[in-house]
């Protein structure tokens, strides 16, 4: 048992009452029976309008109704699925991304969908959960906007590294899921073409050749049936670990980057990924 799978803690779910959330559940579903980790279904009821000038009880309580509807329906949809996960729900009051990043604290994994907007509408929309919770929730993010590529023999996952700390973690995290799986892993470093002579390509590519071996070395031997390829590609990393993840049942990256939006720490990577990969892209955070 790896120290992933001994965690005890769940797997929390956000639940859109507007959006049709089967797609991010099945998938959340799924890995709460690879892992035996229970399941937590969340849903956020908004306060009304601060311009309402008087409590409009009925429309909230309608509003409750229909949001613990919503997710009493989940909640027997993943039982249906799988019956021998543990699964709650959970309909608490207020904002959306706030109370999914409190009830994500102490989460093992977080689970969301996504609606491939635009990195401004998706930042800027009311009820956007993607890029707040993955800045700053402290447990691996999944953010599931098409359906895993299953159909791709053998199936595979991607890990991109560069080196940093919280690649470091990706990659950790990448060799246990290709393990529950019995999945390969593509481990892939992605280099910007030099701008000189041919010398310093060479320097380069030999440098992420040997960062690509020694980040994986230890790991191997920790997880020997995962099977492990190394590549080395040159061009934007978004747009080649979006192409190399075409088919990968996942990709998986480390969480990078200050500043930015409101100061949030997520990487440009992380950012062109979870608009531009069409399987589950996992976020993992340094430590």
């Amino acid at each position: 048992m790896t120290g992933h799978r001994s965690a005890s803690r769940d797997i929390v779910v956000g639940i859109d009452p507007n959006r049709d959330w089967r797609l991010s559940l099945a998938w959340a579903a799924d890995e709460a029976q690879r892992r035996r980790l229970p399941l937590r279904l969340v849903l956020a009821v908004p306060p009304p309008p601060a311009t309402r000038h008087v409590d409009d009880t009925p429309g909230r309580t309608t509003l409750r109704q229909a949001g613990s509807d919503r997710l009493e329906q989940a909640c027997n949809w993943v039982r249906d699925r799988h019956p021998e996960v543990a699964v709650t729900g959970d309909l608490l009051s207020g904002f959306p991304a706030p109370v999914l990043g409190g009830a994500a604290r102490e989460a093992r994994m977080v689970v969301l969908g996504s609606r491939h907007l635009s990195r401004t509408a998706e930042f800027f929309s009311a009820g956007s959960l993607v890029v707040p919770i993955t800045a700053q929730a402290r447990c691996p993010v999944v953010v599931v906007g098409d359906a895993e590529h299953i159909s791709q023999q053998p199936p595979y996952v991607v890990a991109g590294i560069d080196g940093s700390a919280s690649a470091v973690a990706a990659l950790d995290f990448a060799f246990d899921e290709a393990d529950l799986r019995g999945a390969a892993l593509r481990v892939v470093c992605v280099g910007q073409p030099p701008l000189i002579v041919r010398d310093d390509e060479e320097v380069a590519l030999h440098a992420r050749r040997t960062l690509l071996s020694e980040a994986t070395a230890g790991l191997s031997e920790k997880y020997p049936d995962v099977h492990v390829t190394h590549e080395v590609l040159t061009g934007h990393p978004v747009e080649e670990l979006a192409r190399a993840a075409e088919h990968a049942l996942a990709v998986v990256v480390g969480r990078r980057g200050r500043g930015g939006y409101t100061g949030m720490r997520i990487g440009s990577v992380v950012h062109g990924l979870l608009h531009r990969a069409h399987c589950p892209v996992i976020t993992v955070p340094t430590g």
